[in-house]
Formats: C-alpha cells, structure tokens, sequence
C-alpha cells in the first residue's frame, strides 16, 4: 500500500520528464508558433543553407553511386538506401565543422535563452547575461553574455567517433539505426551543455546528470541526430533542437518544485502534520 501511494505521489514529476524523444519536434513547432525567432535565421543562417546545399550537391554526385556500388556488395538492393545514410553522415561532418567556423553557436545559445525566457525561466538566465526587460519579445530582451556562452562544444572526439562509426551503415538492416542510437547518444548531453553551465554545475556533477538520464539523452540525441540529416534543413533543425532542448529543460525545472510538493503530500498521507505556522523571527 505505502508504495502504490509513493507511486501516485510521484506520477506527476515522472510524467513532466518522460518522452525525451518528443523534444526535438516540439522544438520545431515551438519554433514556428513564436515568430519573434525567425530573424535567428536569417542573415547569418541562410547562407549556411546555401553551403549545405552544395556540400551535399557535391557528396551526392560525386561520392554516392561509388559507395552504392561499393554497399552492394554486402547490402544487395538496400544498398541504394544505406548509401543516402552514409553520405548524408559524411555531410553532416563537413557541414558541423562549417557551421562551427561561422559561429552559428551563439545564435543556438539566443534560441535557448530566449525559449527559457518566454517559459518563465528568467531568472536562470539573468546571472550570465544582460537582458533587457523593457523589449518587446524575448529574442530583443538578449543583451550580451557576461560570461563564456557556448551552447554545445565543439569536441573533435565527437566528430572522430562519427567518423570511427560510419561503416556500421555497412552491416545490412541493423547497422543503420546501431549507428544513428550510438552517436545519438553521445551527441544527447550536449544539448544540455548550457544549461549545466547556467546551473553551473561541476565536471563531476554533469556526469551524475548525464547518468541519471543515459537513456533520456539517448533518445533526444537520436532523433536530434536524424533531424540534422536532412538535406538543406539540417541547419534548421539544429535552432528548432535548440528551442526542444530548452522546453526540456523547463520539465527538468517543474520536476525540481514538484519534488519538494510531493514529499510534502507524502508526509500528509502517511498522516504526519505539516509544521506548524509561526510568525516568530527570532
């Protein structure tokens, strides 16, 4: 019995952090239904497009019929299918490094931020920025950072694992999704990099985070993953992952107050009395 009700006590804060997969969706419509976002992708942005699209204009007329025939040997017909994975991976590597070249970061940071802001969560972002209260919207409220501001790291060990995983687009049926799930899940605590910093957690207390929720970050990491490799998209969704990772974290943040809240009824239920009132300060 006392455990069925500890169940029901804490239903609420296992359903606000559930579903990690849904984020990176929820960030593109996020993304659509605040129009104060969309100059975010302009100016700096649509030339990014424009490079992804010859990056894998090249990749795609020059290196993917070779890997087809080079697939087929292994994957027979699947091989036309698994190519499009392995030069869209290729892409995405070069496309990462360009992007980060053109500090497209910050501009991943302002999603966040801004995604935080319009949330609530102000006061999470106060301490490492100037803001602007008297804006408009909470994109024109971003002032600078007062301190290093980095979305997610650039990690030259992240790109080598990528590269160090791509043939396992070679192994038919299987080797595609154990590609996409294992770096997936190393892309998935990136995602979360400044908000362990606006927390400003330690080395040692990020990894307790990360462990906590492997399996969470797992997810987010993959379907994060596949939406970067779409072709001539990729950089959008990476702003609209900003946006989902930020609304994640909003969930995190309700699991915070909601943990006290239910202990609170906890201790209601197994019949222990709230302390009681006093307004003697001394």
């Amino acid at each position: 019995m006392p455990d069925a009700r500890r169940e029901n006590v804490l239903q609420p804060i296992k359903s606000v952090v559930s579903a990690s997969f849904l984020y990176p969706l929820k960030g593109i419509y996020y993304f659509f239904a605040h129009p104060a976002f969309y100059p975010l992708f302009g100016r700096r942005l649509i030339p990014l497009v424009f490079t992804s699209i010859v990056v894998l204009g090249l990749l795609f007329t020059f290196a993917y019929l070779p890997q087809v025939a080079f697939l087929a040997i292994f994957h027979g017909h699947l091989a036309w299918f698994n190519a499009v994975f392995l030069v869209l991976g290729e892409g995405q590597i070069v496309i990462a490094l360009l992007f980060e070249a053109l500090l497209v970061d910050e501009t991943l940071v302002n999603v966040f931020d801004a995604t935080l802001i319009n949330e609530g969560l102000i006061d999470l972002v106060s301490p490492s920025r100037i803001l602007f209260p008297d804006a408009p919207n909470s994109v024109k409220m971003l002032g600078k950072p007062t301190s290093s501001a980095v979305y997610s790291p650039f990690s030259f060990r992240q790109i080598a694992e990528f590269v160090v995983f791509l043939p396992l687009n070679l192994i038919p049926l299987f080797g595609t999704p154990a590609f996409l799930v294992i770096t997936g899940a190393r892309a998935g605590p990136f995602h979360h990099w400044r908000y362990f910093k606006l927390r400003g957690l330690s080395k040692k207390e990020r990894k307790v985070e990360i462990r906590a929720r492997r399996w969470k970050y797992t997810w987010f990491g993959t379907v994060a993953l596949i939406l970067q490799l779409v072709p001539v998209l990729s950089m959008f969704f990476l702003l609209t992952t900003a946006a989902g990772s930020a609304l994640w974290v909003i969930k995190l943040e309700e699991q915070k107050r909601l943990v006290p809240e239910a202990q609170n009824r906890s201790n209601v239920a197994d019949g222990e009395e709230p302390p009681a009132y006093t307004d003697d300060l001394i």
